[in-house]
């Protein structure tokens, strides 16, 4: 049976084990904390199949002058931080022109139309139904002009890549949600998206049938990475040393740090986001973003969680929740939103490349080392589509895309 170490014990890496061991191979999973710990913990908890589009950096000079002058709260930015996200940063502008942003959602669409499909089998085989919505979620606009713009970009996914939607006046948008105090101008309900009530707990179910199928799972230090002479891959864990014949990097943002040992540069804008969890009765029944203020209110286990846009800041600059501060402020305006849960926010990093879609296959000058890592904001999302294709890859069977 071959053997293969899994860094990284996220959604994606996850659910790359699992895939390998229905291929036949023996698998270790390997993480410095634990399952589900990071971004596959702290996101929006959306299993996106209507995200066909990569998020392009914006072009317009309207857009870049908001976000230079602190009026928008979808991106915040450090000012001493930005020489060192310039190169990634410009790459990312270079890959969102229109043409070149059209070929790119073009492979990007196909993944996005396997996500349901394919967690929906993990869901099954983990028995963890009972943490799925399957009924969308919904972006409102609150002024006319905006709601406009956002109904003709949904006419053209709609036309383009056949995803539903439903248009929700006003009126509509209050009676589905009677927790809102107001409802703006009305809402997108994208009909194609799930959500869950707990990523972190879904994640996990993820795992645990993982180890329940023989699968092993361990703390380690994934930077103790290294090749024997024979070929064959070492990590140092909790438990001794590890060994196998292949090794899989599924470290998220933390990947490139890891290959640079060996040679590699890969490019990355690492852009942080924050959650809060606030005590809220009555909720809402299903996630809604707020487009104008750049978050997202999801109803969770713990209370509704308030997820934020991107911050780019130094990589281990201090928690500066400016976003999240003016995301609560708009949020208390359309929902009684109660006290936080917990005492400080939770921080994270999503891990985009410039190219806007994650590097799956193998390393070009290392032998049996594989990469899956650079989700973006779907790595949630996209996790299981492409641990299934690296997994087939790596045996030798066609691909799911």
């Amino acid at each position: 049976m071959t053997q293969a170490i899994v860094l990284g014990a996220g959604m994606v890496g996850v659910s790359t084990a699992l895939h390998l061991q229905t291929c036949g191979w023996s698998v270790a999973l390997v993480d410095r904390t634990g399952v589900g710990m990071e971004t596959s913990y702290g996101n929006a908890g959306l299993i996106q199949g209507e995200a066909v589009e990569p998020y392009g950096m914006p072009r317009k000079l309207r857009q870049l002058w908001a976000i230079a002058r602190g009026a928008s709260n979808d991106v915040r930015y450090d000012l001493r931080s930005l020489p060192g996200h310039f190169a990634p940063l410009f790459r990312y502008w270079w890959h969102s022109a229109p043409k070149r942003h059209r070929r790119i959602s073009a492979a990007y669409s196909q993944m996005a139309a396997a996500a349901t499909r394919e967690h929906q089998a993990l869901i099954e085989r983990a028995s963890a139904d009972h943490l799925v919505r399957r009924e969308g979620f919904r972006v409102m606009e609150r002024d006319e002009e905006a709601m406009a713009a956002a109904l003709a970009d949904a006419e053209r996914v709609r036309a383009e890549y056949g995803v539903a939607f439903k248009f929700l006046s006003a009126s509509e948008l209050a009676a589905a949600e009677p927790a809102l105090k107001q409802a703006g101008v009305g809402a997108i309900h994208w009909l194609n998206a799930w959500s869950v009530s707990d990523p972190g707990a879904l994640t996990k179910a993820y795992a645990k049938s993982f180890t329940d199928a023989g699968g092993t799972i361990s703390i380690g230090e994934a930077l103790s990475l290294r090749q024997k002479a024979s070929g064959s891959w070492q990590v140092d864990t909790q438990g001794g040393v590890l060994e196998a014949e292949h090794t899989v990097v599924a470290l998220g943002p933390w990947s490139p740090e890891l290959l640079r040992r060996f040679g590699y540069n890969y490019p990355m804008v690492r852009k942080r986001g924050y959650h809060r969890h606030y005590r809220c009765q009555p909720t809402l029944h299903i996630p809604l973003l707020d487009a104008a203020n750049g978050y997202v209110m999801a109803p969770m286990a713990r209370g509704l969680r308030i997820t934020t846009g991107a911050e780019l800041s130094a990589p281990n600059a201090p928690s500066t929740p400016w976003q999240l501060e003016r995301a609560e402020r708009a949020a208390r305006e359309l929902i009684s939103l109660g006290e936080p849960v917990e005492d400080q926010p939770w921080l994270g990093t999503r891990p985009c490349m410039p190219a806007m879609l994650p590097v799956v296959g193998q390393a070009p000058r290392h032998k049996n080392l594989w990469l899956n890592f650079g989700h973006g904001h779907q790595g949630f999302t996209l996790g299981p589509v492409t641990g299934r294709a690296l997994a087939e890859l790596m045996s030798g069977e066609q691909g799911v895309l």
